[in-house]
């Protein structure tokens, strides 16, 4: 039996809600608003609006995942 070839993908099995939590717990709702402006940053900002946004809106995820990412470096 072979073993999979790893990914390449550095997000790969790091889930959306990791990210969030992660980027939240390093720069807090209001920085993280004003650094990517969508309302589910800056209006009653919570996790779970957070996940539902992002989900249906890949334009702000790929904000949100390019902001982790360069955080990671």
């Amino acid at each position: 039996m072979s073993e999979l070839p790893e990914s390449n993908d550095p997000l790969h099995g790091v889930t959306l809600e990791v990210i969030i939590k992660t980027l939240v717990q390093h720069y807090g709702w209001e920085k993280l608003g004003t650094m990517i402006s969508i309302n589910c940053f800056k209006t009653d900002p919570s996790i779970n609006s957070s996940l539902k946004f992002l989900r249906k809106t890949p334009w702000a995820r790929k904000k949100v995942e390019n902001l982790f990412l360069s955080l990671k470096k």
